[in-house]
């Protein structure tokens, strides 16, 4: 059985789904402003091995993690660089989705665009009003804090600790400073993300998109919610409050949260100038698969600082299994049902303990490295769960005289075959195809060959 850390009861629980048939989970993604940094990627990586552990002990995971379109930050960055609303927020998409792949992190099975479920956003404020935890004033539309007894059960903080705590926007029109916005009226200048709605042309306040969405794919109650710890409040808080007010359901049964990040001991600035995007790691060289590694060295709930020496530590262990690895009959294994240690799924199942599951693992990799087979295969079966695919990586360095919209295209592949999205895979090979290769599968892997005689030049 799975035991979790659950933020909203404040302990390690037994995880117990409400339908075991289809475990449930959503996942708060990306604001599409900017490239992701290293703190997003450990969120990102961390979510994906309970992603992992869940499919391997369920016959069916439902992951929702949504991109949050439209916000207050985009249209700041649009302003000022001139690029249109619509344009940013496809391109970072992209670069998310790409630097996500080169974590090995799949692709969750729905991926939900906030500004493609406005209606879902109103008809959830229309029933919040109606059940009075909601009042309009000034073309706003605000969450009633007063209206629920129990705001703060999440946070573990009383309302007069957030106002004294937190930066609150105080308006005249506001019942209480804490009252939270649901719809906002839009300005001149902002039309182009703006909606019409029966209380003001404009859009949709950052907590409601989340509620709304998790509703429609996951229903009014649903498992696990998930998030980095600066989510706790207020974003979660305020989620929990409307949507239990808008639908008298649950909402999320468990909390998960997961600690910030640091670089060399202090926060990420660009002020102090170690503000690390993902992309800029990976554009000097750093491995996909040691990033990965170096995220799940710390327990995903404690903070992590990204050092020289932690990234070093991390090459060296990816070397060490590399090397173990070696022995390894990939197409014998890879058709071998998954077959784990106990001792390395009880770390896992102990609230994610990476830490303990890692060493566990060294000492697979020393006995299979002195010949033992059965520690080769617990070694292999171990990160093939984990999300490490070495041999893929070895294939894609193969593959360093192939386009790069060729690779993507394998990778973005790679992740629907892994999802079980075999209608998606089959158009992406199509496009494979039509631009000169044809792609060959393993079970964790993939082999692109250029197809002769193929003129791919631009139509």
């Amino acid at each position: 059985m799975i035991s979790i850390y659950n933020t909203l009861t404040d302990r390690k629980d037994i995880f117990v789904p409400q339908d075991s048939t289809d475990v449930t989970m959503y996942v708060c993604g990306p604001t599409v402003y900017d490239v992701p940094h290293i703190g997003n990627a450990r969120s990102a990586v961390v979510y994906d091995v309970l992603y992992r552990l869940l499919r391997y002990h369920y016959p069916k995971v439902t992951y929702v993690r949504n991109i949050t379109d439209v916000d207050d930050k985009i249209i700041e960055v649009a302003q000022h660089s001139g690029e249109s609303i619509s344009s940013l927020t496809s391109r970072i998409t992209d670069c998310y989705h790409q630097d996500l792949s080169a974590l090995n992190c799949l692709q969750p099975t729905i991926e939900p665009k906030a500004t493609e479920h406005i209606p879902e956003m109103i008809e959830m404020v229309e029933t919040l009003i109606r059940n009075n935890n909601a009042y309009c004033a000034e073309g706003h539309v605000l969450f009633d804090i007063s209206s629920y007894e129990h705001y703060g059960q999440l946070s573990k903080t009383t309302v007069q600790n957030m106002i004294a705590g937190a930066r609150i926007e105080v308006a005249p029109f506001k019942k209480n400073p804490c009252d939270f916005v649901l719809w906002k009226p839009s300005k001149a200048y902002e039309e182009s993300v703006s909606f019409n709605s029966p209380w003001s042309r404009g859009r949709p306040g950052w907590h409601l998109e989340c509620s709304a969405m998790s509703k429609k794919y996951l229903g009014e109650t649903f498992d696990i919610h998930g998030g980095g710890s600066d989510l706790v409040f207020p974003h979660h808080e305020n989620e929990l409050a409307q949507s239990r007010c808008a639908t008298h359901g649950t909402f999320a049964q468990y909390f998960v949260h997961n600690g910030f990040l640091t670089v060399e001991g202090e926060k990420m600035s660009k002020s102090l100038g170690n503000f690390l995007t993902l992309r800029s790691v990976l554009n000097k060289g750093m491995e996909g698969a040691v990033l990965r590694y170096f995220f799940l060295t710390t327990h995903y709930r404690k903070p992590l600082n990204y050092t020289h020496k932690g990234i070093e530590d991390a090459k060296r262990s990816i070397a060490k299994f590399r090397e173990a690895l070696k022995r390894v009959n990939v197409d014998k294994m890879s058709n071998e049902p998954m077959t784990l240690d106990l001792d390395f799924i009880e770390s896992l199942r102990d609230d994610i303990n990476t830490p303990r599951a890692f060493a566990l693992m060294h000492s697979f990799a020393n006995s299979a490295i002195s010949g033992d087979d059965n520690s080769l295969k617990h070694l292999y079966m171990a990160m093939k769960l984990l999300g490490f695919d070495l041999v893929q990586t070895s294939t894609h360095n193969e593959h360093s005289h192939i386009p790069t919209e060729v690779k993507t295209l394998a990778d973005e592949r790679l992740q629907l075959r892994q999802s079980k999205q075999w209608t998606e895979a089959d158009l992406v090979r199509k496009k494979i195809a039509a631009l000169g290769y044809s792609i060959e599968d393993t079970e964790t892997a993939y082999n692109l060959i250029r197809i002769e005689n193929h003129d791919n030049t631009p139509k």
